[in-house]
């Protein structure tokens, strides 16, 4: 028997929040926010002010603050979910930027060992280029984002975790407390979103994974939900949402 397995609970519980802006992509905030993830990420944040300390670095992940946005071109309409440990206020953001008003959702939900439950998350999914230099400098290689939806789904299928597995994999990837069957993943890639806001411009590789888990150990599956998945959380990447 895995001792791993023997001690996982068989069920965990998963609390948040969730706001649904629905907003104007037409309004010039939001049409900043779309060309620039700076941007967005300042929008994003905007709702959770007071709650840490002005310019805490830890303060997206203190307070389990993260997003997804789809956008409809031709209806001029962005939809933007922002999941959070704490509620947000969306007062900062322009009346006239909403098309509808901000829906504030309770998530309260006890996932089981075995449980299949339908996913849709948009995530960075990335590899290391090694670096060209002898491995006796260690150096680290660049991060470089997968272009290719069979590249994204083995990045995926990398983080999933079988009945009896560990939350962590013996080279460090951190596992999601689920599997699936690769056959019926769905992988759409997504347009690059960037910005040179910084003096380190930000470049991000997207792509949307949708599908169904079945639950092999919730509290990993809690806490993948909690603190996203993959790099470029912090602009509107990582979020696993679950019906």
């Amino acid at each position: 028997m895995n001792t791993a397995h023997s001690t996982c609970a068989s069920t965990a519980r998963f609390v948040a929040t969730h706001s649904v802006l629905t907003l104007n992509a037409r309004h010039p905030l939001v049409a900043k926010s779309l060309v620039d993830a700076q941007e967005m990420h300042s929008t994003v944040m905007s709702g959770f002010r007071g709650w840490v300390e002005d310019g805490d670095p830890e303060a997206r992940s203190q307070m389990g603050v993260l997003s997804t946005w789809s956008v409809d071109l031709k209806a001029a309409a962005l939809v933007l979910v922002v999941q959070s440990r704490i509620p947000g206020d969306w007062s900062r953001i322009p009346r006239a930027a909403f098309t509808g008003r901000p829906q504030i959702i309770t998530v309260d939900r006890t996932f089981k060992a075995g449980e299949v439950v339908g996913f849709r998350t948009v995530v960075n999914p990335t590899h290391s280029r090694p670096s060209g230099k002898p491995a006796s400098e260690k150096v680290r290689g660049t991060r470089t984002a997968h272009t290719r939806p069979d590249h994204v789904k083995n990045w995926f299928l990398r983080r999933l975790q079988a009945d009896g597995e560990p939350a962590t994999a013996e080279d460090g990837v951190t596992r999601i407390g689920a599997t699936t069957d690769p056959d019926t993943l769905g992988i759409r890639m997504l347009p690059t979103v960037s910005s040179a806001h910084r003096s380190k411009p930000v470049r991000i590789g997207r792509a949307e994974i949708r599908g169904s888990l079945t639950v092999t150990d919730p509290d990993t599956l809690v806490t993948a939900l909690s603190n996203g998945l993959g790099h470029a959380r912090a602009y509107s990447c990582g979020l696993i949402l679950t019906r």
